[in-house]
């Protein structure tokens, strides 16, 4: 370990060009930032931000989201109040992750001058992750360990040690209490630990350990749920989604109320058909786009929701996250009743529209700030000690003007990922592709694929949650592209990249 990070630590601060680097993005996150609060003094709240503090403020051990982000908020709080400090963790510690990220790929693929300028642009003169930062919510940490556990797979395809074991599990079992969409995350681990050249010791151990903390994680929550409302949950959520999903597809087909195995299900289908009988057809997708295929599980105007409200009483929000998940083991079973049964109408009406999200994924909160609102909840000013519940901002909807373009980034860059591919294949077909770039290209993919199927098939995708697959698919085309203009300009019988590796190597 302690060569590996001699040597890394000597190619960042003793080679020239890339100590400039480093001081720049130091330099620009910082200027930018003091910038961004001028115009931003307040964060950024959300529905979900409240439920984070309310936990936090009680020290739960369970909630509806993952409990990770409010025992960081905990901590946070035990150091200081300051929701301007809290900010600036949160957009630091994820430049930081894009900066092992970055010096990681140039330590082991050497990209040429365009690839570097145009990564180092976009990981550290980007808006977005200034917004992404100012919100109180997960997605910047998630985002940050993600970059992290990335690197991590990256040093282990490439540089594998025995003591990577724990540094993987490390980013990947934090990730992990602050957002559960990333399930496949042990999978890619696994797979990097195949790609690698260690003992097959190692091989095993490293997936065996990831699975073994998830699982840990996983049982300790469920028993955490069922002390609070007696049910063995791990997420609430998953049960109001697949509910919610399933519901794109039954106003389209005809089921006899009879198969419907308890009285609870047939009641919430009855709720169901009347909601879907009461809107014309030629309205349907026109009323259910005001949400991002949530709407059955966010809108009021919802059967799920309206079922809920009727069956369901809350007297204060711990009363109703235990309604909540509750309810979602009802859901859960309505769900997966109409998705086992009816896989082809599932694809259909949801997964397919779903698709079209994840190449132009929405940047549904991101778009206004604070959701219009101009006050705080009095939690959430005594959590922050903020003199009044009044938020400004420089202008609420500007960011949508700002980020407009991201989607269609994502689009672009996808696009292109795909056509690199194909034109790798063709230009390498007869040739052996060098092992770390092949193992990259690998891992890059595995990940990205899996992404995509579990996006599409599970949850409703939106750009705050895609970042970590926006920046790896807008820099593998690059990496292709570099790769191959390299292949072009070596001279025969002379790799200047294999050279330079293995000086690194030999150093090491």
């Amino acid at each position: 370990m302690g060569m590996n990070l001699q040597s890394f630590l000597h190619f960042i601060f003793l080679e020239k060009k890339n100590r400039v680097l480093l001081c720049l993005a130091l330099g620009v996150t910082l200027v930018q930032f003091i910038l961004f609060k001028f115009l931003y003094p307040y964060p950024d709240f959300l529905e979900e931000s409240y439920s984070y503090i309310f936990a936090a403020s009680n020290n739960l051990d369970f909630n509806i989201f993952p409990i990770g982000y409010s025992k960081f908020l905990l901590a946070f709080h035990n150091l200081t109040h300051s929701d301007t400090a809290l900010v600036a963790f949160q957009y630091f510690f994820l430049e930081c992750s894009c900066l092992y990220f970055f010096f990681t790929l140039l330590y082991f693929y050497n990209p040429g001058k365009a690839f570097r300028n145009i990564l180092f642009i976009f990981l550290f003169f980007n808006p977005l992750f200034l917004y992404l930062s100012n919100y109180i919510n997960s997605d910047s940490i998630s985002t940050g360990l993600s970059l992290c556990w990335m690197a991590e797979l990256i040093w282990i395809i490439n540089r594998p040690r025995p003591y990577q074991i724990i540094s993987q599990v490390v980013f990947l079992f934090l990730t992990f209490t602050l957002r559960e969409n990333i399930i496949y995350y042990p999978f890619i681990s696994a797979f990097a630990f195949i790609l690698s050249r260690q003992k097959p010791w190692v091989k095993l151990a490293g997936p065996l350990f990831s699975f073994m903390l998830i699982a840990i994680f996983i049982i300790r929550s469920r028993e955490a749920a069922y002390e609070m409302y007696d049910v063995k949950q791990f997420s609430p959520r998953s049960g109001w989604a697949l509910a919610n999903n399933a519901l794109y597809m039954r106003g389209h087909i005809q089921v006899d109320s009879t198969e419907f195995t308890s009285a609870e299900t047939r009641i919430l289908d009855s709720v169901n058909r009347a909601f879907f009988r009461s809107i014309p057809s030629k309205q349907f997708n026109s009323f259910l786009s005001t949400h991002i295929l949530s709407f059955f599980m966010a809108d009021q105007r919802s059967p799920m929701v309206q079922y809920y409200s009727r069956h369901y009483s809350s007297k204060d929000e711990y009363e109703a996250i235990k309604n909540f998940g509750q309810a979602s083991v009802l859901f859960t079973k309505y769900g997966e009743f109409f998705i086992k049964k009816y896989p082809i109408a599932y694809i259909r009406y949801f997964v397919l529209r779903n698709t079209k999200n994840y190449f132009l994924p929405p940047l549904e909160n991101l778009e206004i700030y604070n959701s219009e609102q101009d006050n705080v909840p009095p939690s959430v000013q005594d959590w922050f000690d903020l003199r009044t519940p009044q938020v400004t901002s420089i202008s609420k909807d500007i960011q949508a003007s700002i980020l407009y373009i991201y989607p269609s980034i994502f689009l672009f860059a996808s696009i292109l990922f795909i056509g690199s591919l194909v034109w790798l294949v063709i230009k390498t077909r007869r040739r052996q592709i060098r092992e770390n770039w092949r193992n990259m290209m690998l891992l890059g993919g595995s990940y990205l694929l899996a992404n995509f199927l579990f996006s599409i098939f599970t949850t409703a995708i939106v750009l705050r949650y895609q970042i970590l697959p926006l920046i790896l698919i807008l820099i593998l085309p690059l990496l292709i592209l570099d790769y191959l203009d390299k292949k072009e300009k070596v001279v025969p019988g002379v790799d200047s990249h294999t050279i330079s590796t293995n000086l690194k190597v030999s150093n090491a």
